[in-house]
């Protein structure tokens, strides 16, 4: 891939680094502050649930969007009112008002994700578009976390990481705004059908289902986990930030492996690592920050390599030309999961101590492993020749319709 054909696709990469890096400082801002303002566990667990209902609504309509008024006119539209969400999070100090504001955010953030992605898809050559696919998921994570980390360098009880999301969202304007590339072709469209996804690959929906579970209960309230585990601000943002780099990390070499054996017992090994993970933060409770970032890098290692597993034992046993619609029905299950787990865990949390954050990963991790011994059991493990090649993927949270489309073609 030369730097001349690269040219033309750098104003969606920066938009989209500009956006990925805005969602990561609202999404880390809004629990910290919330635990400042006294605000109770459930509360904020709802602020994923919200997060949730409006992401997975923003997969669904946004392509019917794009097709009335345009690629440009939406992703504008998209990080206009995510602009909009933040500065009344940040106006209106309270959960109440904070919970739809973050299904709002949601909702932009899937579209805004799903036009650039879009984009990409159509700019790339057959040539080129696995190297593309590579650099959108590298720029996915870096500046996701930079946001995160960003956190680290002020104090969260005023309004300026408020402030710094908003600007960095209008700011994710400006790129597509003066680009000359052409709109793409029309978005993907995905409809959620269960008894067929459920024919295909029982475990991947029950498996996306729990991982769902347990990525949104960590995703949403880990940021209050260290901060009633006495961690400073700046090590909450490492606390938050570094399982995601480990799972990274990890997608490749638990890849490679799965390619080389049965991916079900692939993701019960990793769904193993997860649960003696959780048992650590449940029965020996990590003091002190170097423990709790050693636990959480270990717990983050297992849990953010399970999606991409779980897509690839699924889109094995897909019929040809459906892996996309194998794809994206598995993301929308994972969002529902994503609904149920910050729910669960927030009143948990407030109910029963800090550590039920992991009693709710735990349970979600274990029936992982139940189901998937009972599934080997009823099916034989597919032909290693008729296996798909391992792609790494986005994490579940930052993944849309647009991601598989962009993969699989």
């Amino acid at each position: 891939m030369t730097l001349r054909s690269f040219v033309p696709l750098s104003a969606l990469f920066l938009g989209l680094a500009f956006l990925l890096f805005a969602g990561g400082v609202n999404s880390l801002i809004l629990p910290i502050r919330g635990e400042l303002e006294g605000f109770t566990a459930a509360s904020l667990g709802l602020l994923g649930t919200g997060w949730a209902i409006g992401y997975v609504l923003g997969c669904l309509r946004t392509a019917h969007l794009v097709a009335r008024v345009g690629h440009v006119r939406v992703f504008g539209a998209m990080c206009a009112v995510a602009t909009i969400s933040v500065l009344l999070s940040l106006v209106f100090i309270s959960p109440w008002v904070w919970i739809p504001l973050r299904g709002l955010s949601g909702f932009c953030f899937a579209g805004a994700a799903m036009v650039v992605e879009s984009w990409l898809s159509d700019q790339a050559d057959p040539k080129t578009r696995g190297k593309i696919f590579g650099i959108y998921t590298m720029v996915s994570l870096a500046a996701t976390t930079a946001g995160q980390l960003a956190l680290t360098m002020g104090d969260p009880s005023g309004f300026l990481f408020f402030v710094i999301a908003a600007i960095v969202y209008c700011m994710a304007l400006l790129p597509t705004a003066v680009s000359a590339a052409s709109n793409p072709t029309p978005l993907t469209t995905v409809k959620l059908d269960l008894p067929r996804l459920w024919r295909n690959s029982p475990i991947a929906v029950f498996a996306v289902l729990m991982v769902g579970v347990s990525n949104g209960a960590f995703g949403t309230l880990s940021a209050v986990y260290g901060a009633r585990a006495g961690l400073e601000i700046s090590d909450i943002a490492f606390f938050v930030a570094l399982p995601v780099l480990a799972g990274a990390l990890a997608q490749l070499p638990i890849g490679v492996l799965s390619d080389r054996m049965d991916r079900r017992v692939v993701l019960i090994g990793i769904a193993g690592v997860a649960l003696a993970a959780d048992a650590i933060f449940v029965f020996f409770i990590p003091e002190g920050v170097r423990a709790n970032l050693i636990a959480a890098s270990i717990f983050g290692a297992a849990v953010f390599s399970m999606y991409p597993i779980i897509v690839a034992h699924a889109n094995d046993h897909a019929p040809p030309g459906t892996g996309i619609q194998v794809s994206g029905g598995l993301l929308l299950v994972f969002g529902v999961g994503t609904m149920v787990g910050p729910t669960a865990a927030g009143f948990a949390m407030t109910e029963f101590g800090n550590s039920s954050l992991f009693w709710i990963t735990a349970t979600a991790h274990a029936l992982i492993i139940l189901f998937g011994l009972v599934r080997l059991r009823v099916r034989t493990a597919l032909p290693e020749e008729d296996k798909q090649a391992f792609r790494a993927t986005p994490m579940g949270r930052n993944a849309t319709p647009e991601t598989s489309a962009l993969a699989e073609r």
